[in-house]
């Protein structure tokens, strides 16, 4: 197995599919912003809040959720979310990541007591991602050094379910005016205004709003009740990708590509264990999850896979090397490193990578088609020739880094 060295994964130019914006926040800021808006948090310092919330090691899913209600929080000012995606976007900057799209749910963060609507939401992030792209683009860096310039996505997530109180302000005031519908009808009318007001903004006002996402609770909130939601999306050129097979079975990943149009799949993690499989109707778990995975390499239908996390929101692994990223690489599959939780999973994309190739066999041929598929399955902002076109720079710069560090002859 070829050694790949930190410094040169850091260097490689690289791209972060599956980034939550509200999980990846640095953690003095989320202090600071806390004292500003009098949040109150379990702990106020680094190392507390690193002891009792955003720990090395979770013992369930619940309690790696258990942050986001201090980072939702403390975004729930337009200033704060601005600066969230201005940090965000640095941080990246200075590991060699020169592509993000950078996810999250608006209505977690809507406040409309505080005039806190969706657009000023999308307003204030595109904002400090945006400021973080021309302040790197005309830098040196890309002037005069050669690297890719940096550009980036922003990726809307409708949730698949929400309760009736303390999810945000928005949500409570959504079944406040709705209480005689049931709370799915709630849900779904959610996530299509979500999805209307996403399309509106990226047309009306040039915001690169690239695709469409759904996250929360798998089990019991399958993707198929959202169909009409994605039939939007795919009507209107929104690019579509969806949390599956994070916690549920393979059909959980079929359902997300045959019902919702999904051009890229969120984790993947149960693709290759049928004995999670539920369907009754699926007679044959095993042979179901080997056509799934052939029919998905064969379409390119790429996975944004996120080592740590899946490690932390699954305890069960004992070894990396049971991670399922294994058979995907067997199977030849479109596999995309992502981070998915920079802050909550405390770790960076040079990381995964580095955790990715120090425990699977990865050639370096392989290993410069994990990082194409970052540019090349990514939701550009732009037209196709310009993605082609920035996915090709991007990858020239590979082939210079990987003959400084002596991969090519």
């Amino acid at each position: 197995m070829p050694r790949y060295s930190t410094d040169f994964i850091r260097a490689m130019p690289k791209a972060d599919l599956h980034l939550h914006l509200d999980g990846s926040l640095r953690l003095d800021t989320l202090l600071a912003m806390a004292k500003t808006l009098k949040v109150p948090l379990p702990a106020d310092t680094v190392e507390g809040m690193q002891a009792q919330v955003f720990k090395p090691a979770y013992q369930n899913l619940g309690e790696y959720l258990r942050g986001f209600q201090y980072t939702c929080a403390v975004l729930r000012d337009a200033n704060h979310l601005t600066q969230a995606a201005y940090e965000l976007a640095q941080d990246n900057l200075a590991e060699g990541v020169n592509y993000i799209e950078v996810r999250f749910a608006p209505q977690l963060l809507m406040d409309l007591s505080k005039g806190l609507d969706f657009d000023t939401v999308m307003r204030a992030v595109n904002a400090g991602l945006l400021q973080a792209e021309q302040e790197y683009n005309s830098s040196a860096a890309v002037l005069e050094q050669g690297k890719p310039p940096f550009r980036y996505g922003i990726i809307n997530c409708a949730m698949r379910m929400f309760a009736a109180k303390g999810f945000s302000p928005y949500y409570d005031q959504l079944f406040q005016l709705m209480r005689d519908f049931e709370p799915m009808q709630v849900i779904k009318l959610a996530a299509m205004e979500l999805v209307r007001a996403s399309v509106r903004l990226r047309d009306d006002e040039g915001l690169p709003i690239v695709g469409l996402d759904l996250a929360g609770q798998e089990s019991g909130y399958p993707a198929s009740k959202f169909k009409e939601v994605y039939e939007y999306a795919h009507q209107h050129f929104l690019l579509k990708t969806v949390h599956a097979g994070e916690a549920y079975g393979a059909e959980s990943v079929f359902e997300a590509i045959a019902e919702c149009h999904a051009d890229r799949i969120g984790h993947g993690y149960s693709l290759f264990l049928p004995e999670r499989i539920q369907d009754p109707t699926i007679a044959d778990p095993v042979a179901y999850s080997q056509r799934l995975a052939s029919f998905m390499a064969d379409k390119r239908i790429a996975i944004e896979v996120c080592l740590t996390s899946n490690l932390q929101t699954n305890p069960a692994i004992a070894d990396i090397r049971q991670h399922p990223f294994g058979d995907m690489l067997k199977h030849r599959m479109a596999t995309v490193i992502c981070t998915d939780n920079r802050l909550v999973s405390n770790t960076t994309l040079s990381d995964e990578y580095k955790l990715a190739l120090d425990h699977f066999d990865i050639p370096f041929k392989r290993l410069k088609d994990m990082v194409a598929y970052g540019f090349k399955k990514n939701f550009f902002p732009g037209n196709y020739v310009e993605k082609r076109q920035y996915a090709k720079q991007c990858l020239q710069y590979f082939d210079r880094v990987a003959q400084h560090y002596g991969f090519i002859d």
